[in-house]
């Protein structure tokens, strides 16, 4: 082996770094939708579209290969980051009426109470930007 050639990585090391790139991307494009979102007052659900892009070019990144296996997977970091997303935005605003920081007031959401949040923030329009990012999310990452 020559000093200018390097190894190929082996498949499950690369689809552990994928996976992990899939991960921290779903939670930082959250972070960022929750933050405008919060600063805005209006859902944003035209973020997720960024969510989705996001998702399949870090899989792509991480050398996640071609397949279903990889459009899947960005249709499931896309929905890791539309949930994350409500979640911390419901819980944000939940806490800063009682006053509570964010970061107090978001792991004390219950499932039921953020789900009847989310059905009431997400009507219409909002829907219609998840189920496209979902459907971008998968095309791009297959």
């Amino acid at each position: 082996m020559s000093a200018t050639t390097m190894p190929a990585p082996s498949n499950s090391l690369s689809r552990t770094f994928a996976l992990g790139l899939l991960l921290l991307g779903s939670g930082g494009a959250a972070a960022a939708w929750a933050l405008l979102a919060l600063s805005l007052d209006r859902q944003c659900g035209w973020m997720a579209l960024i969510a989705a892009v996001d998702a399949a070019w870090l899989l792509r990144l991480g050398r996640m290969p071609r397949g279903a296996t990889r459009a899947l997977l960005a249709g499931a970091g896309t929905a890791l980051a539309i949930g994350l997303a409500n979640w911390w935005i419901a819980g944000a605003q939940i806490g800063q009426m009682v006053g509570l920081l964010p970061w107090d007031a978001i792991p004390r959401l219950g499932w039921s109470h953020a789900w009847t949040l989310f059905s009431l923030a997400n009507q219409g329009t909002e829907l219609a930007w998840y189920g496209l990012a979902l459907a971008v999310a998968v095309w791009t990452g297959r």
